[in-house]
């Protein structure tokens, strides 16, 4: 049986952290003085370099945490506590469009590479959750599989945005992208939070009631006799 729910998550996970929405603005802006017949170009070739950079955390991400000795446990931490702060820099700081486009500025339009694929689609949260999303002691191969096929699906969506995004720009403008931005900030952190509960629980710190048992909303005290 399929389990919706956990696609949902693992989907919405991914779609937070590599933020489609706020790679627009930094698209436009790397593109700016390149020739329109080259937009498509530059695109497929920032996706397809995010794409290898996730899909190698994706497969060799544990295997490397795991010969070092580190436990995924304090690994959930660690990246929680980091996914944490990076959705306070989208809800607080400078939003990310404004940040990657002041990167681009200061290396001068150096391609697709920086910082459009990363760290803009291949952020740091993006390496994280694909590592935390695929742990091999909890995770079959196949399920592994679908998880990547999750990531292919978000990134060709990122494609797809991209080839849009002088008309999308138009639609939503900067603003726009930036309140969408801070919007998955929110979200992130809600995720974060998750992590370094599942990575506390894993070690056996603490015990936390699974996520289906446990209500968003506290049930109302039974009325007295």
């Amino acid at each position: 049986m399929v389990d919706w729910q956990g696609l949902i998550r693992e989907f919405v996970i991914l779609f937070v952290v590599i933020d489609p929405v706020g790679s627009l603005p930094v698209f436009l802006y790397v593109t700016a003085n390149v020739p329109r017949r080259l937009h498509t170009r530059l695109a497929v070739r920032a996706v397809v370099v995010a794409a290898a950079v996730l899909m190698v955390f994706l497969a060799g991400g544990q295997i490397l945490m795991e010969s070092i000795g580190m436990r995924l446990g304090s690994f959930q931490i660690a990246g929680g506590i980091i996914l944490f702060l990076f959705a306070l820099t989208m809800i607080f700081g400078e939003s990310k469009p404004e940040a990657e486009i002041g990167q681009a500025e200061r290396d001068h339009l150096d391609g697709a590479v920086f910082p459009l694929a990363m760290p803009s689609i291949a952020s740091p949260g993006a390496m994280l959750a694909v590592v935390i999303l695929t742990d091999n002691h909890r995770n079959s191969l196949t399920d592994q599989a679908v998880t990547a096929g999750l990531l292919a699906l978000v990134l060709a969506f990122t494609l797809g945005l991209l080839l849009l995004a002088t008309k999308l720009q138009k639609l939503i403008g900067r603003t726009g992208a930036s309140i969408i931005s801070r919007v998955m900030g929110i979200i992130l952190a809600t995720v974060a939070v998750d992590s370094v509960v599942g990575g506390l629980t894993s070690l056996n710190l603490i015990d936390v009631p699974a996520a289906a048992d446990a209500p968003l909303v506290a049930p109302a005290p039974a009325p007295a006799n």
